[in-house]
Formats: structure tokens, sequence, C-alpha cells
């Protein structure tokens, strides 16, 4: 298999592009997340989808005004991801642990999941002693399968984008400390994987949706056969996630109007990484051409929208979809009226120029 053919070396990418990734990247994140959270858990109708086209319009208008979208804990957690990799020269998971902990006790109505919460509690009660333990009890020692650790992983793919296996190590401790499953932890890697992808591909030519699902199937194949290879029982999270980019792989080019009903049937809109991470990655290939009822020429908008559109977990799903597309288009990619209606854009593009000088400058 051949590394995408329209992926920019790191060594040629010009600093003033991978900023503008970096910034296109967290911002993508925080904008799906506000714009999505007024529609979280709605199922989407047709006249919803109208209702919805008019909310961008509007929020894309120079003289509308309105109070802030506000974030959720999506971005929240994606906040202390991005302190935990620029303040500390090594990782340090209690000290992720601590920035999540403060940052849940500060402002614990930023609509966290009751299981984080406990998971939370448990880590300051026992004053971190260890940072994996509360998460493992989660579920009757199953752990949760939730999107909590896919939704926030972005950093880490911008910070480690030139060291794979350091990216995948880094995004499994990050995402253990709240979700052990499986299910969750995969969903992690393979948002992560997308988003160094979409880093790394050039924006200023088109890119193929096929290829860049073949390259997370590949990617997603490896991670899942590690189970087998440890000589576990085979189990259907084995190769979930190559079941998932395989239907994701079949919606490309499909453009009937009824598509949106099987994208939740078949990949879903839930609030489990299974059920949302391949959506999000769908959401983002789906909107690089023109999409049924949804009216604009901007690709990025048309990927946040299409994701508010398909309902359910739509502030997670339009997050990491957000997240992706932008890291791909770059900050150049995003409409600032979007920006100027969401809360903590303006602190997000200086968290994205933190993170790059962290990571020192590639161009050199």
């Amino acid at each position: 298999m051949t590394i995408l053919k329209n992926i920019a070396s790191l060594a040629v990418m010009e600093s003033a592009l991978l900023k503008s990734k970096f910034r296109g990247c967290l911002l993508g994140s925080v904008i799906g997340d506000c714009t999505g959270a007024p529609y979280e858990g709605d199922t989407i109708t047709s006249g919803d989808k109208i209702v919805i086209q008019r909310y961008f319009d509007k929020l894309e208008d120079a003289e509308f005004k309105a109070p802030y979208k506000q974030y959720t804990d999506d971005t929240a957690m994606t906040k202390s991801i991005v302190k935990f990799l620029t303040d500390k020269p090594e990782p340090d998971y209690k000290f992720l642990a601590r920035l999540f902990v403060n940052e849940y006790v500060k402002e614990p109505k930023r609509g966290y999941g009751a299981a984080i919460g406990e998971v939370f509690k448990k880590l300051k009660a026992t004053r971190f002693e260890d940072v994996f333990k509360p998460a493992t009890e989660q579920f009757h020692g199953k752990g949760s399968y939730g999107n909590g650790g896919a939704m926030r992983v972005a950093p880490i793919a911008l910070y480690f984008h030139d060291n794979y296996d350091a990216m995948l190590e880094v995004a499994t401790k990050a995402t253990k400390l709240t979700h052990t499953n499986t299910f969750a932890i995969h969903g992690a890697l393979l948002q992560c994987i997308a988003v160094q992808q979409a880093l790394l591909a050039d924006p200023k030519k088109k890119l193929d949706p096929e290829e860049f699902v073949a390259l997370l199937h590949e990617k997603m194949k490896k991670i899942e056969n590690a189970n087998i290879d440890r000589e576990m029982d085979i189990s259907p999270e084995d190769r979930a996630y190559q079941d998932k980019l395989k239907i994701v792989e079949d919606f490309i080019g499909k453009n009937y109007e009824d598509l949106d009903e099987e994208v939740i049937f078949q990949l879903g809109n839930g609030i489990s990484a299974y059920e949302s991470v391949p959506t999000a990655i769908h959401c983002f290939l789906r909107a690089q051409n023109d999409i049924a009822r949804i009216e604009t020429d901007n690709q990025f908008r048309r990927t946040i929208q299409y994701a508010i559109s398909l309902g359910g977990d739509t502030d997670t799903i339009a997050s990491m979809a957000g997240a992706i597309c932008g890291a791909y288009l770059g900050e150049e990619g995003i409409n600032p009226e979007l920006l100027r209606h969401c809360e903590f854009t303006k602190e997000m593009s200086e968290m994205a120029d933190n993170l790059l000088s962290a990571r020192g400058e590639f161009s050199k």
C-alpha cells in the first residue's frame, strides 16, 4: 500500500501552512462542538434540516448578532490535552488527570457524562495515586466504550504527527484515564490517525476519499489484529473498525437522498466510539463534494452542517469531523464569521500556536 499521493512531506511543508493546519484543526474541533451542541440528542427531520441550513446562514451573516455558542466537555477536555502536551517536557499522565479533574470541578455543567464524573471523583478522592485504576472499574470492569477519548485526541495527532508510534502510545494512555474498553481505545486511535493524515494532506490538491479510507483501513487492521497476535480469543471488536471503514468506503460516491438514514443505520450517530468516529470520518469525506439540501460552497461548513444533520451525538461527531476537516483545509478554510459566534476560538488559536511552538520549527 503506497502512502497518499497528496501528502506533503514535513521537510517541505511551509511553517505558515503547518501553523494554519494546527489552528484549523483545533478551531474546527471547537466550532463543531459549539454549533452541534444545541442539537445534541435530536432526531433530525427534513424540516429540521431546513432550520439547520438557516441556522448556519445566519451564523455566516456579518450583520447577525447572537450570544456565543458555548462549548461542551469535548472542548474542555481538548484544552487539557493541549496543556498536557505543552506544559511538560515528557508525557505525565498524573498531570493530565489533574488537568481533567480541575477543569471538571471548575465547570461541571459542560455536559460531562455521569460515568466520567464518577471517574474524576474517584481520582480526586484517591489523590491521583493510580490514575488509571478508576476507569478500569467502570461498567463492572469492562470500561466505558464511549467516544470521550476520541473527541479529545486531535492535539495528540498534531503534536506527534511525525512520530506514529509515539502518537498511538500517548493517545492510548490518554484515553485509558477515562475509557478502557477496546472499542473506546481503538476509536480514539482511529480518530487520531484520521487527523494526522488530514494534516499531512495537501489542501491544494483534491483529496482521494477511497485512498484516504484505504490507508486508515490498513492501519486499523494492524491495530486490531494485535489482539489476535496476543493469542486472545477472537471477539467482535477484533475487526470492528475495519468493518466500519469498509462501510465508509461503500458510501463514497453515493449521493442519493436517502443516504442519511443508511448512514445512521450502518455507521451510527450515538455516544459510543464505534457509532461515532467512523461517522465523523464519513462526514469529512462526503463533504468533499456537494451534498443535497446543504447549500454552501465552503467545505468546512458543509462537513459540520452535514454531521449535525445526522442528529444524535451532534456536538461530538461535528467536533471530530471539524477537527479532521480543519487539519486538512487549515484556518483559511473556515469562515471567520463562524469563529465570531463560537466560544473560546481566540484562545484556541493561541493554544494551537503554543502546541506548534512546543514541537519546534519543522521547516528547518
